[in-house]
């Protein structure tokens, strides 16, 4: 049974090194938390951070630690899903891709069984306030959940999961922000028959189901079903306070709220600092008015941040599909990675043993077409790693001239957060061929004889140089 007190714990036990502890008090609501990551971040660390004297919205300090950055590191994403650090590159992609295919049906326990309503809040008592909301980035026109609601399709009656940003507004009330995918159209659907949407925000729940809602599965998958798949347990579900049976909700979440969208009714909303390190503008956006708030005793509150955080999720759960995808059509793709230089999503860069004259540009014409995210791809040789950006641009630099392994592809739907986009939607893709030429010699790489390498590292390591 998976939760966040039990990852938290394991943390804690088998990686100490990965968690800071701050136990002076402090105010995310005040741009606090956020300058700790970026003086973290400016010296290159990416520790979890656990607060446990944080502010609440009242100025008091909040019963509920604050939990973040939880997910900045692959490692750590790889710990989440029970793997190994070691294991944090593609076999982590690629194990979240198979787990994405499966489907566990969930488990429906009583509420007297479940964790997540050993509190019961509703009406005026369920106040926001009482939680560290983080204030993330300057612009910003208050404080914001960055966590994920939780939708119910009015026609296929399949449950979705997202991470989408929502603006305090109000001890009951939230603005929320959705682009054009799976959560903005059930909202539409609800909206198109005047009809309220139910919704339920999962602020903290084991980080794996922090991973397995950024799923990538089609819009009619039942998204319990797939995370618990990608969890590998079944999901344990509980009836709402606000709609009972008609809404299950996850029984080992720690922290959930319990709202509602009205129809048709949209507030501004933003600007927010979103993924790809910009602000997204403010726009006008839905709202959730809050029915009632669940809990479990000593629960924790978690809150992800954009950068790097949310880059580095996206990367995981995008890779291995994307990988597979590719490589069902050219068998000689080697690798695939999102970095975090492109936000995880923009920039893709691909490996392969071309066998064939214009494989590299038919691999990055796939992967530039599968999603509008991707807005850059660079295919490179089979001894170039994808992970490793600096040889990924030595290869730029020495395999590529740009009058003839440059592409572009013009007047495609591109992403709406991308800042460079001229207007909301349509833009363009590149596409860099870095492979060396097929078909003719090519420059050897410098190296140093294997033998003499493998005669003189036992002596760098003894003197603890290696």
């Amino acid at each position: 049974m998976l939760n966040m007190r039990g990852y938290l714990d394991l943390l804690k036990k088998q990686h100490p090194d990965d968690l800071l502890v701050i136990e002076e008090e402090i105010n995310p609501a005040d741009f606090e938390v956020t300058a700790i990551i970026q003086h973290l971040m400016n010296d290159g660390k990416y520790p979890a951070l656990l607060f446990t004297r944080p502010l609440n919205l009242k100025g008091e300090v909040s019963k509920f630690p604050l939990f973040i950055n939880v997910l900045s590191t692959r490692e750590r994403c790889a710990f989440a899903m029970g793997m190994d650090f070691s294991q944090c590159k593609l076999p982590l992609a690629l194990e979240y891709a198979k787990r994405e295919e499966g489907r566990i049906p969930p488990e429906v326990i009583p509420k007297d069984k479940a964790p997540v309503k050993e509190v019961i809040k509703v009406g005026d008592e369920a106040d926001l306030r009482e939680f560290p909301i983080v204030k993330h980035h300057y612009m910003n026109p208050g404080p914001y959940i960055t966590m994920i609601p939780i939708h119910l399709d009015l026609e296929t009656k399949a449950y979705n999961a997202a991470f989408l940003r929502m603006q305090y507004k109000g001890p009951r009330k939230l603005g929320i922000h959705m682009a054009p995918r799976h959560n903005f159209e059930i909202v539409r659907r609800h909206d198109a028959k005047n009809l309220p949407t139910p919704t339920v925000v999962v602020i903290t729940h084991h980080p794996a189901f922090s991973l397995a809602a950024s799923n990538q599965a089609p819009f009619d998958s039942d998204d319990y079903a797939v995370m618990g798949s990608i969890m590998g347990e079944p999901m344990r579900l509980t009836p709402s306070e606000t709609w009972g049976e008609d809404f299950m909700v996850p029984a080992d979440a720690d922290l959930i709220i319990e709202g509602e969208i009205p129809a048709n009714y949209r507030e501004a909303e933003g600007p927010f600092g979103e993924y790809t390190a910009y602000f997204g503008p403010q726009l006008y956006r839905p709202i959730i008015e809050v029915k009632a708030i669940t809990h479990c005793h000593n629960a924790i509150y978690h809150d992800v941040t954009t950068v790097p955080e949310n880059q580095v999720i996206a990367a995981v759960t995008m890779e291995g599909s994307f990988y597979s995808k590719v490589k069902a059509v050219i068998p000689t793709v080697k690798s695939l990675h999102f970095p975090n230089s492109g936000c995880g999503r923009l920039n893709c860069y691909i490996s392969i043993d071309q066998r064939f004259e214009g494989q590299a540009k038919h691999a990055a014409s796939l992967a530039a077409t599968l999603i509008n995210l991707v807005k850059n791809v660079i295919v490179v040789d089979g001894d170039i790693d994808p992970f490793n950006e600096e040889q990924v641009l030595f290869a730029v630099a020495t395999r590529m001239q740009p009058a003839q392994d440059v592409d572009i592809i013009k007047n495609i739907t591109g992403n709406n957060l991308d800042p460079s986009v001229p207007g909301e939607l349509m833009g363009s893709k590149m596409i860099i061929d870095a492979t060396k030429p097929f078909g003719r010699p090519f420059e050897e790489l410098l190296a140093v004889p294997k033998k003499a390498m493998d005669r003189i590292k036992p002596l760098l390591q003894k003197k603890g140089l290696i």
